[in-house]
């Protein structure tokens, strides 16, 4: 066993194409996260292989090629854009002698530096913790055996054991915590729901530009910088439009291609501001060449939170970038906004992006009458709840006729939800 170094941020970055060509964006995109997290790198690894090896993930001559660029640059450390298994970690860290970090470490470690909030910080601590809460024997295999003898004799518990039970105990103690501020947040999002008062989230790839759009829309200043990652506590602001109510905007954390379950599971009561959103503007960065790849690993991000079912605007940002872009809005057949072209740094189209979220979310509201029977009280009862009654008059039957206001989408969850036919309060509003 060798004696793990404490510090030290020069790195080897290793990156392996899984039966497929490297991808040189993928790549790119690696450098940057490694960038990002402070490493100085000294060196680069890559190769292709059909499926990833039992011991070391890259197969025994690769492994032995990392260990000779480590050596000869005098790398502290070695990054794979992979997750490893904790016995891969583990195998690679005693050949190559360095710390060795995977995909899933290295975007933990940035959210760490990241997070400013004190829900994000909880966020953070609880996803690096499940991720070591698997990788605790690493580097530590001369304390996961009890041994016997004078002197060695003990209560029957296992440094690890120890371990393994004060990590279990601070990640109960952190989801406590977050389940008090998921309840804050969830009686926010009640008391908009209750004042009719939609919410807009900004969501994207990282670095597309959202905080920035988010600022020029609000003058929050939130921070803002050219690397992944600049922004990870959610910012909720109130944003003005023209002919209608104002809406809350929320701003969110970057979306990355392969984002680590841990982080989708930490942060999923800060991610619900996007699936309970009633429009969600997705930034992209209309001048990267691979803007259709990064906008479908945004969309599979966003299905796997749940968001998929909500209305979604492309935002085309940084268009001060392309040689012809200028500033206009898209529309459908039917004259809705498919799209909106502008830049958010040079204030550009914020007036058409202004003008889209108002038509749509007028398009997507609906208002009239609806007439219950006295067997529907639970319905009636969830429609206060929601915050879509206006105001109620008693029928002679035992009835009520209520005039309502409420986005499409909450009316169809609440189809659902009542195990109604889809679309069916819809229908009944007139």
């Amino acid at each position: 066993m060798f004696e793990r170094p404490r510090a030290g941020e020069r790195a080897v970055l290793v990156h392996l194409a899984l039966n497929a060509q490297i991808d040189p964006r993928e790549q790119a995109e690696f450098e940057e996260l490694a960038k990002s997290a402070g490493a100085d790198i000294v060196g680069q690894v890559s190769g292709t292989r059909r499926a990833p090896d039992a011991r070391y993930f890259v197969g025994s001559g690769k492994a032995e090629e990392i260990r000779d660029r480590v050596a000869a640059s005098g790398a502290e450390l070695a990054i794979f854009d992979h997750e490893l298994s904790p016995s891969q970690e583990r195998n690679l860290e005693a050949l190559l002698q360095c710390r060795v970090i995977d995909r899933t470490g290295l975007i933990l470690d940035i959210f760490a530096t990241r997070a400013r909030s004190f829900e994000g910080k909880l966020q953070v601590e609880l996803a690096q913790l499940e991720h070591l809460a698997t990788r605790l024997v690493r580097g530590w295999t001369h304390l996961e055996r009890q041994r016997g003898g004078i002197g060695l004799r003990g209560p029957g518990e296992t440094q690890l054991e120890t371990d393994r039970r004060l990590l279990a105990g601070r990640i109960r103690q952190i989801k406590s915590r977050l389940a008090r501020v998921d309840r804050t947040r969830e009686q926010g999002r009640a008391a908009r729901r209750k004042a009719d008062m939609p919410t807009v989230s900004l969501v994207g790839y990282t670095n597309a530009g959202k905080s920035t759009l988010f600022n020029a829309l609000t003058g929050a200043g939130v921070y803002a910088a050219d690397q992944l990652f600049a922004t990870l506590d959610p910012t909720l602001r109130r944003l003005d439009l023209p002919n209608v109510e104002p809406v809350v905007l929320a701003d969110t954390v970057g979306f990355i291609s392969r984002l680590p379950h841990e982080l989708v599971a930490a942060f999923r009561s800060t991610l619900v501001e996007t699936c309970e959103a009633s429009l969600l503007l997705h930034v992209i960065d209309a001048a990267d060449p691979e803007r259709a790849e990064l906008e479908k690993a945004v969309i599979e991000v966003l299905d796997e939170i749940g968001a998929a079912g909500v209305a979604r605007l492309p935002v085309y940002n940084k268009i001060d970038l392309l040689d012809h872009g200028e500033p206009r809005i898209e529309r459908d057949d039917a004259g809705l906004p498919v799209a909106v072209w502008l830049s958010a740094a040079g204030g550009g189209g914020l007036q058409e992006l202004r003008q889209a979220i108002a038509e749509l979310l007028r398009a997507d509201t609906l208002r009239g009458t609806l007439e219950l029977g006295a067997g529907q009280a639970r319905l009636r009862a969830r429609l206060f709840a929601l915050g879509a009654v206006l105001s109620e008059e008693a029928g002679a039957d035992g009835g009520c006729r209520l005039q309502v206001s409420a986005s499409r989408k909450h009316l169809r969850q609440l189809c659902r939800q009542e195990g109604l036919v889809e679309g069916w309060l819809e229908a009944a509003v007139h």
